[in-house]
């Protein structure tokens, strides 16, 4: 308050300076004065409308900045979903050694699904990606068939996620450890890592007929 109180004391005995001033300034002498604090104060609108343009194109900039980073995020989310991106994070690695052949297919179809519900963001198995529309079965001539290729035992299966609770999905009285070890000479084995790495990618095919909707 005193620093305003201050002000205004000070802009008074200015103004009353300056009005003495301006009474012995001839008057076209004032006049020139005046176009010149006219043209000054002109510039400065012009500057201050300048500034707030800029201001309006920073933020214009920063809102279309933020969609950018969204996009590229949702971009990064899909190409991990669709197998089209490598990855790494924490995560397990699951072995299931088979030398006689008595693991099923299903049994690995288990498997997926359960790493699936605890939370498992992306899975590679004996180097093929796993997806959603993945699909394994029984080889005819022992192994089995992922998405059109074969693998044989031991099958590995690198998974990305919670290592923890990843591997007590696995490990849950008649789940998919239990199971294995049913099957003669049959057995799995969990190794938790902080960096698992999955490499192998998938090709996704350009839709034909399909557009979005607008």
């Amino acid at each position: 308050m005193l620093a305003l109180l201050g002000f205004g004391v000070t802009v008074v005995i200015r103004s009353a300076d300056s009005a003495d001033h301006l009474a012995r300034v001839r008057p076209d002498e004032l006049a020139s004065r005046l176009d010149s604090l006219s043209i000054g104060g002109q510039r400065l609108q012009v500057e201050a409308s300048g500034l707030q343009e800029t201001r309006a194109a920073l933020a214009d900039d920063g809102r279309a900045q933020a969609e950018l980073d969204r996009a590229r995020q949702e971009a990064d989310t899909l190409a991990v979903l669709a197998g089209t991106a490598p990855v790494t994070g924490p995560g397990l690695t699951l072995t299931v050694s088979d030398p006689r052949g008595k693991v099923d297919a299903w049994i690995l179809v288990d498997a997926l699904q359960e790493l699936r519900d605890a939370g498992a963001e992306a899975i590679e198995l004996s180097g093929v990606r796993v997806v959603a529309s993945t699909y394994i079965i029984d080889a005819p001539g022992g192994g089995m068939t992922v998405d059109g290729a074969t693998v044989a035992a031991p099958y590995v299966l690198r998974v990305i996620g919670e290592a923890h609770t990843l591997a007590q999905a696995m490990r849950i009285p008649g789940g998919v450890l239990d199971t294995v070890a049913t099957r003669d000479g049959a057995q799995a084995e969990i190794t938790n890592s902080d960096r698992i790495e999955i490499g192998a990618l998938r090709t996704v095919p350009s839709p034909r007929f399909a557009r979005p909707a607008d």
